[in-house]
């Protein structure tokens, strides 16, 4: 029995099913590009073997242990660190028991699937996972972990990468992207095959924790009096350069809004003394992230970076959880968000200028057919990002397909990129992808909307091209 069934994700109907397979043979095998993602770029410079396989399948992955939280398990027990350095369970078979205990939780859910994949395609496991047979299948998992084939550069040539973008705070020393600069395993490609990504909001976003010691650090790295403001915009040009050697092509602005800012040249001088002095209001910050869209726009024209705008999360919305886990711990959850007059300020100065390119994403699939899709339909500047985060799932990919492609068509979206702290789930959810878009290509072939070689042609721009092509790689 196989965890996996081979025409997963199909349709039912056995004509647009057949069309459907046709599509999927001819884009299955194709290279993998992961034009934007938070893999930890230490895995890949130092090619160390992976800890154990509550480290690799459960920690790193807030998918799981957030569905895990919903159901009265402490973070404590899967072993997420608290601030304080309170005792948390730290032997990963104890771990790997609670995973197993409540798998039923997951049913239905992309993590599932992911899993299931990655013990069925990457391990060899067709057993399901369960309290009898945890043991067996955590033993097997931490063997292979030991292992030649599975120390992480293998495990990506296996995958068939053949680029990854992590992401970077520009106070971030990239010494582990440094390290690879110099490292045959990068260099022998001709290519970059580990590249970094400036995500400038630690030093951009008044609100963030530690904003002034951010830019006391943003000031020592680059030389530049960050608390004046053509010394501060002057840090950015430095650092984005530094990025661009270690082969960024993109930078990404995980902004509360997508609200973007025009302001003259004394309002600018000082808003930024208001927020270089840590007095800052909510409504302060918010206006000076909406004018860094735009000042990052303008460098964008500049050095060709390709500008990702993530808006719509309300980061971190438990402020207890904040205050005792950190960031980033599985509760960030989507709001409504505005895109026609929150992009119009950065559109009317930059926004016909051919050398900008933004790729919008969002997590208020309402604004899909209403305001992203017309947006991208017509401004030669703006490309659709994929479903992402909490739509990153079968029915949020059919979902966007449906709501933009009428508007904004196929070429001005980016294809598939799997934004996933989650290395081995890379694969499988790129494959979901592109059997999810297969189906929807077969659906418009059956309805007789495209013909068969276009839908080919298409299936290959949304599994590969569209990527390499919009994200500069």
């Amino acid at each position: 029995m196989s965890l996996l069934h081979p025409q997963r994700l199909f349709p039912a109907d056995t004509v647009t099913r057949a069309i459907t397979q046709s599509l999927y043979d001819g884009v299955k095998n194709l290279p993998i590009v992961s034009p934007h993602g938070h893999t930890d770029p230490r895995w890949f410079a130092d090619n160390e073997a992976f800890p154990n396989p509550s480290a690799l399948l459960i920690q790193p992955d807030h998918y799981v242990f957030r569905m895990l939280f919903s159901q009265g398990i402490r973070l404590e027990d899967v072993g997420v660190k608290t601030r304080d350095g309170t005792a948390v369970e730290d032997d990963p078979r104890r771990i790997w028991h609670v995973l197993a205990k409540n798998w039923m939780l997951f049913r239905g859910t992309p993590s599932r699937m992911w899993l299931d994949h990655v013990f069925a395609e990457v391990f060899g496991i067709n057993e399901v996972l369960n309290t009898a047979s945890a043991d067996a299948i955590y033993d097997h998992i931490a063997a292979k972990l030991q292992t030649p084939e599975f120390l992480p550069r293998a495990l990506f040539e296996r995958f068939n990468i053949e680029v990854i973008a992590t992401t970077e705070s520009p106070i971030d020393s990239l010494q582990h992207h440094s390290k690879l600069a110099t490292d045959p395993w990068q260099t022998a490609a001709g290519n970059k095959r580990v590249v970094t990504a400036y995500r400038p909001d630690p030093v951009v976003d008044p609100e963030f924790d530690g904003f002034i010691s951010n830019l006391e650090k943003f000031g020592e790295m680059t030389g530049e009096d960050t608390f004046n403001w053509s010394g501060y915009l002057q840090a950015h040009r430095i650092r984005r350069a530094f990025f661009k050697q270690l082969g960024a092509t993109s930078t990404d602005h995980g902004h509360p809004s997508a609200r973007t800012a025009d302001l003259g040249d004394a309002e600018i001088q000082a808003l930024f003394a208001v927020v270089s002095s840590g007095k800052a209001t909510a409504a302060d910050a918010e206006l000076f992230r909406a004018q860094m869209l735009t000042e990052m726009a303008k460098m964008s024209i500049e050095d060709g970076l390709v500008m990702q705008i993530h808006p719509g999360s309300w980061r971190n919305h438990s402020d207890a959880m904040l205050a005792r886990f950190g960031r980033d711990k599985g509760f960030d959850i989507p709001r409504a968000t505005e895109y026609t007059s929150a992009l119009k300020p950065l559109l009317d100065k930059l926004g016909l200028d051919p050398r900008l390119s933004i790729i919008v994403f969002t997590l208020d699939e309402t604004s899909y057919s209403r305001e992203l899709a017309p947006l991208a339909g017509v401004y030669p500047c703006l490309k659709l990002g994929p479903a992402w985060w909490f739509f990153d799932a079968p029915e949020g990919m059919r979902r966007f397909r449906e709501l933009t492609t009428e508007t904004a068509g196929f070429a001005n979206t980016v294809g598939f990129n799997d934004d996933t702290r989650a290395f081995l789930s890379i694969p499988a959810r790129h494959d979901v992808a592109r059997r999810v878009d297969c189906s929807y290509l077969a659906r418009l072939v059956a309805e007789h909307r495209i013909t068969e070689n276009e839908a080919y042609e298409l299936a290959q721009d949304l599994a590969y091209r569209l990527a390499k092509k919009a994200y500069k790689l």
